[in-house]
């Protein structure tokens, strides 16, 4: 049974690591396949954040036309929403760089 797997995270639209030991328990090599396979994940967290920005300009758009107050308010949460989605996109991919230094030290 695998002591990890990556699982995906509806909200941001990404698989995400779920480890079942702390960092330093895992050996050099399963650390290795964990960073390689985070990696692959990793590098498309840059074009699913230029994805939720392309959506947050259409909204935005929107709400620059929109009369009704209760749709406003619904766009702004939305909005707001998807710009918590990329702050915690970007949080996931510096985390990398924290992981990556302990595998090397």
């Amino acid at each position: 049974m695998e002591k990890y797997e990556f699982v995906l995270d509806e909200r941001l639209g990404i698989m995400l690591p779920q480890l079942e030991m702390d960092w330093e328990q895992y050996s050099e090599t399963e650390r290795a396949q964990i960073l390689y396979e985070w990696e692959q994940i990793r590098g498309r967290i840059p074009s699913r954040i230029f994805e939720l920005e392309r959506i947050i300009n259409e909204k935005q758009a929107q709400l620059n036309v929109e009369p009704r107050f209760d749709i406003s308010c619904r766009l702004n949460w939305e909005i707001a929403d998807l710009a918590s989605c990329i702050n915690d996109l970007h949080l996931w991919y510096r985390a990398n760089q924290h992981t990556e230094a302990k595998l090397h030290q």
